[in-house]
């Protein structure tokens, strides 16, 4: 029943063709309000409590303004199966995290799938945008729309994929400025795929040559930044025992044309801490095991306790007492400027600086206190001037020991430290945001 995939070409060329997008996250929820001006889509989510505010125009994300969703004149939202059934085309954004030991979790993109697989109609093409393996979308998710379905893959329905290349928290790079790799299971598929993106994506659009292809050049664009950070990540390590600054160093090399301009840093997030475990778990699978991969993410994984023991290091020179030191964290999210608290690394120095014996304080603008209480079982500072558990008298940084700028929110670089530093209180700047003659260490 190939003769169905020029239909949908048909219907997305006259903007016929209805869309459901599974998952409104960070990737599906700008995707659902580009496709809703040009289509009927149904934004699907079983959160019931986020479909009632992107309803009433409140993105927590901050992805979407109140204006765009209100400019998506064709978008609804649903959680409803029901809802789904008149799709042509289904696009699956839902996350693919790890578990405790490491290993991919394809729980969401199961579930998404049995949702899916129960609205699906012959002729219907089901897109997934989640980072996975190589071979994932065919060899873990087909099956499971055939069982629920009935329907037979690529004769009775059609799969593509087109890897998210969102950058949460980036208002220049956003969805439809940057190229968008498309593929399809058959010809025909791949054709109506990259026709759908290259309606919305003002960046262009690539083309792969097969859905493992794409799945590979997405799991492998995080898998190289991940490397590359751990480099910078290893020489941070050796130039703090020589003396020298890794900036300093780095600005230096990058006089050179084509030095890759990297910096060391925590590294968390949605994707670069979690996509090279999908890639190197497929490889074990087939009887290869990484190294490059694995060191690389070995020595990122350990920065965040590396951090904490310079941070105790640096209190024990300036005289102070470890045990119950009253420390303030400064951001919790996993990047600056941006809400996303997903996989933040920065946990890990906190539960470090606790293994100590200090008392640590979090405080976070851009994070929801509620998220991170669920997440990280973590209370966040209500503002600056609150008294929290390693709070001294309130006002700022008074009474704490240390204070880690560990996101580089803007807010986060318009404090005054200076009256701090003669206090006597440890300054440790991740981010090397700060003026370097003020803190007392950084990466």
């Amino acid at each position: 029943m190939t003769q169905n995939t020029p239909g949908i070409r048909s219907r997305i060329d006259t903007r016929e063709a209805r869309l459901a997008i599974i998952g409104l996250g960070y990737v599906g929820l700008p995707l659902a309000v580009e496709f809703g001006k040009h289509f009927e889509v149904v934004g699907f989510d079983i959160n019931a409590s986020r479909l009632d505010e992107l309803r009433s125009g409140h993105d927590r994300t901050h992805e979407i303004t109140p204006d765009e969703l209100t400019a998506s004149t064709r978008l609804s939202f649903s959680n409803q199966i029901d809802d789904l059934r008149s799709a042509d085309l289904f696009i699956v954004t839902v996350p693919t995290p790890i578990d405790g030991h490491k290993r991919p979790d394809l729980t969401p993109l199961i579930k998404a799938s049995e949702t899916v697989g129960k609205a699906l109609k012959p002729g219907a093409i089901v897109i997934y945008e989640s980072t996975v393996y190589p071979g994932c979308t065919e060899e873990d998710c087909v099956p499971i729309l055939e069982r629920v379905s009935g329907l037979t893959y690529n004769q009775d329905f059609f799969c593509g994929y087109s890897p998210e290349r969102i950058n949460p928290g980036d208002k220049v790079h956003t969805v439809t400025q940057i190229k968008k790799v498309t593929a399809g299971s058959t010809p025909e598929a791949a054709k109506a795929v990259d026709a759908l993106y290259r309606l919305i994506i003002t960046a262009g659009t690539h083309l792969a040559a097969s859905i493992k292809v794409a799945e590979a050049a997405k799991v492998i664009e995080n898998s190289q930044r991940d490397i590359n950070i751990a480099f910078v990540n290893e020489l941070s390590l050796i130039f703090e025992r020589m003396g020298i600054d890794t900036e300093d160093v780095l600005e230096a090399a990058g006089t050179k044309w084509n030095f890759l301009p990297f910096r060391p840093g925590l590294v968390g997030g949605h994707c670069i801490g979690v996509d090279p475990y999908y890639l190197t778990h497929k490889a074990e699978s087939l009887g290869y095991h990484p190294q490059i991969i694995l060191a690389g993410r070995r020595l990122n994984d350990n920065m965040g306790a590396y951090v904490a023991n310079r941070v105790v290091k640096l209190m024990i020179q300036k005289g102070h007492r470890i045990q119950s030191a009253k420390v303030l964290v400064l951001g919790i999210t996993f990047k600056e400027n941006c809400p996303d608290i997903r996989n933040s690394r920065v946990i890990d120095v906190i539960h470090e600086l606790k293994d100590f014996g200090c008392q640590v304080a979090v405080y976070d603008p851009w994070a929801s206190a509620e998220e991170v209480r669920h997440e990280y079982g973590l209370e966040l500072l209500p503002d600056l001037h609150a008294k929290g558990e390693a709070s001294g008298n309130g006002g700022d940084f008074d009474g704490y020991d240390a204070v880690v700028l560990a996101v580089a929110h803007d807010e986060f670089k318009k404090l005054n430290f200076t009256d701090y530093i003669k206090q006597n209180v440890v300054l440790f700047d991740i981010k090397g945001c700060l003026d370097r003659t003020q803190v007392d260490g950084r990466l």
